[in-house]
């Protein structure tokens, strides 16, 4: 299985490589994904006293919250929290992407939203000039640098805390990704 994923790496890599190489200088290539963070605390580990047991307090909640984010080549980044992962968001934050990368090679995996209604085909049709779109592969979350932001605000915002309203939960995870810089090297997601 391992010998099937380092392959399978190896030619995403140099498809990827190959078609950035006949790019236009003047598109940004980024890359986006979306999480949704549920309100209630990723359980981790703590320390505690010996002999001691340490309690957590969770809500049991099935609130939550979708952060929609991208990463670009020369550093920059775009988070926006919506309600829903669906494809009314994801249009409203396609137009906030142009706004920001007017011409853009956008790297997305295969989510029903992004590929499937017809709204979203109609849009990225339409906008084709400055958004060419690239899918990452099926069933392979490595190669999505987005994935590793992820992880991280999930650890950072969620890991063992206790927030005491789901406002207090949204404004933690809007703040955390309104402020941190990630710095991801792309190239080494999609092409090394």
């Amino acid at each position: 299985m391992l010998f099937f994923k380092a392959g399978r790496q190896r030619h995403v890599h140099k498809k990827n490589k190959s078609y950035l190489a006949r790019q236009p200088l003047d598109f940004i290539v980024v890359a986006e994904d979306e999480s949704i963070f549920i309100y209630d605390v990723k359980v981790r580990s703590v320390w505690a006293v010996k002999g001691s047991k340490p309690r957590i307090l969770s809500t049991g909640s099935h609130r939550k919250t979708v952060v929609y984010g991208t990463c670009a080549e020369d550093g920059t980044q775009c988070f926006r929290t919506y309600p829903e992962a669906d494809s009314d968001g994801f249009l409203d934050y396609l137009k906030a992407l142009i706004r920001k990368y007017p011409k853009t090679i956008l790297f997305m995996d295969k989510a029903t939203w992004h590929k499937k209604e017809a709204r979203v085909k109609r849009f990225l049709r339409k906008h084709r000039h400055c958004i060419k779109v690239r899918w990452f592969p099926s069933g392979f979350p490595e190669a999505n640098p987005m994935e590793e932001c992820w992880n991280r605000g999930k650890d950072d915002v969620l890991g063992s805390k206790f927030f005491d309203s789901f406002e207090d939960f949204e404004e933690a995870v809007t703040t955390y990704y309104r402020t941190k810089r990630f710095r991801l090297d792309l190239y080494k997601y999609l092409c090394h």
